[in-house]
């Protein structure tokens, strides 16, 4: 079978599109570590006010300016509510859903996620500039979900 010498062309850059973008894909997963999270841990939702760390959520302090954030979500609220940490924090936090999939999302920020009931979600955030940060539910979670919202203090 003759080929066109067109037609070699365009398969030859789409060959090599094709092994770039699986390159640059690669890259980013491994040397950059931005791939999906492979540990996923599990929690029984009709137990999490049971189960550590979510019997006892709230602010904690891990390290030198690293702070532990463990958070609920609830039916139109985030628990703890109201969280603060100083300025330059990084912040991990550690979720999960007690009822439905809700939201995380810190407006201004690049922090965002989805919080499945059943599961446990983390994300972690640097906090350099002080201000209030608007935390919202950005899945739709029933009738009161415009009402579900938090702030993060940096002082």
């Amino acid at each position: 079978m003759k080929m066109h010498r067109f037609e070699e062309i365009w398969l030859v850059i789409g060959v090599g599109v094709l092994i770039l973008s699986m390159v640059v894909t690669g890259y980013q997963t491994f040397a950059m570590e931005m791939g999906p999270p492979s540990n996923m841990e599990t929690i029984d939702p009709q137990k999490v006010d049971e189960t550590a760390p979510f019997d006892e959520p709230g602010v904690y302090k891990t390290g030198e300016n690293e702070y532990e954030v463990v958070m609920t979500l609830q039916i139109f609220s985030f628990t703890p509510n109201n969280i603060e940490v100083p300025v330059g924090s990084k912040v991990t936090f550690t979720m999960t859903s007690k009822d439905v999939i809700h939201g995380f999302q810190i407006a201004g920020t690049n922090a965002n996620a989805m919080v499945v009931p059943g599961h446990i979600q983390k994300i972690t955030e640097t906090f350099n500039e002080p201000g209030e940060y608007l935390v919202l539910c950005n899945e739709y979670c029933g009738a009161g979900h415009q009402a579900m919202a938090t702030t993060i203090t940096v002082k």
